[in-house]
């Protein structure tokens, strides 16, 4: 994969955000063949609001957080989500068959200073539109610095007591949130009718169909349209019939992370060591292609990122948000690093994240008014 040198801002702070947008495209299209189709509807939704912009534009994030918050880029580096926001979680069946919910996507994963995934996390709660926050079990309203509490308090306990979230049993509580409904099940099946056939490149194609299980009748590959930053990027699907139904795996290009690119480093990829990481109940389908171009994975009613917005039942509550800082506190203490991110934490004022989340999404909002205007 080829190294670009970012240019759309200097060392001395962001420059406008057409720039290092143009020059994140120009780069992704070094490093796959991008369906321009599909980065089309990116651009369409990026217009929609603050919050669908931010999950578009980590490139843009990766470039300017650290400009946005100087005291917090020499905290402690782990390996992170990089990505981080609040529907970047979602649901899996682990080796065990056990339904185990978390952070769900890894494509940015790079070595951050620890306070930009709680950031980030925290920035997008104050985003979300469709998303109505109120307390668990009670309808007063919680207001920004409430949900920067739940999620540093939950990032702590994770980092202490680190361990997967499993829903058949301590996280019981959370499955009338995230399980699927009977409908989203009925809906997912019809979109996999749906999707138009394709042909993958050949690598792609034989890791698809070695990734089938044993004896699957295979029926025929498919293109699919998802996600928000992560369209542009080709996904391909192999679609089989196995002992009395439907099987479906998914193949989606991976690049650098945005992180290196904007940092103008040779990053090492981190997909599969944080999603199989210590503390993790991974999903046993979850692989890269041999040259690791593409993130292999299972597609299913029980394996799939949740969207607030989509799902019948799921509210932001501090709950949530406290598991979600938990999840990402458990990630970072995989690396061994808990009793330096805690010695830090202490030495932060209690409001750092809340403050922290406040400056970064006046800038989104910012950026995001600029691509309305000339996006």
């Amino acid at each position: 994969m080829t190294k670009q040198k970012p240019s759309g801002s200097d060392r001395n702070g962001p420059g406008p955000f057409l720039d290092d947008n143009r020059d994140f495209e120009r780069w992704l299209r070094s490093q796959c063949k991008v369906v321009e189709h599909d980065l089309d509807e990116k651009h369409e939704k990026m217009k929609d609001d603050p919050f669908v912009f931010l999950r578009a534009t980590f490139f843009r994030w990766a470039r300017c957080i650290e400009a946005l918050c100087p005291e917090l880029k020499d905290a402690p580096r782990v390996p992170s989500v990089g990505d981080t926001h609040i529907e970047n979680f979602g649901t899996w069946r682990d080796a065990e068959g056990r339904l185990v919910w978390g952070v769900n996507d890894f494509d940015e994963a790079a070595t951050i200073a620890y306070p930009f995934d709680l950031v980030r996390l925290a920035t997008s709660a104050r985003l979300a539109p469709k998303a109505r926050k109120k307390k668990a079990r009670a309808m007063t309203h919680v207001g920004n610095g409430d949900a920067a509490k739940a999620i540093l308090d939950g990032y702590k306990k994770g980092l202490m007591r680190p361990q997967p979230s499993l829903l058949d049993e301590q996280a019981s509580w959370m499955r009338v949130y995230v399980t699927c409904t009977d409908d989203e099940r009925r809906e997912f099946w019809d979109e996999v009718k749906k999707y138009p056939r394709a042909k993958p490149p050949s690598p792609v194609a034989a890791v698809l169909r070695k990734k089938l299980p044993p004896e699957a009748s295979f029926g025929h590959f498919a293109m699919r349209v998802a996600g928000v930053g992560s369209l542009g990027r080709p996904r391909f699907l192999a679609i089989a019939e196995w002992r009395g139904g439907k099987v479906v795996r998914e193949a989606k290009a991976l690049v650098p992370s945005a992180w290196d690119w904007a940092h103008d480093q040779q990053g090492k990829l981190r997909f599969l060591d944080l999603a199989k990481g210590r503390y993790r109940a991974p999903d046993p389908h979850l692989a890269l292609e041999r040259q690791g171009r593409f993130v292999i994975r299972r597609l299913a009613p029980d394996s799939r990122k949740i969207n607030l917005g989509d799902h019948a039942n799921m509210r932001l509550e501090l709950d949530l948000l406290n598991v979600m800082g938990f999840d990402i506190g458990a990630i970072h203490a995989a690396q061994g690093t808990s009793e330096r991110i805690v010695a830090d934490l202490r030495k932060r004022d209690d409001a750092w994240l809340h403050v922290a989340a406040k400056a970064a999404a006046a800038f989104v909002e910012d950026d995001f008014s600029e691509w309305r205007r000339h996006g």
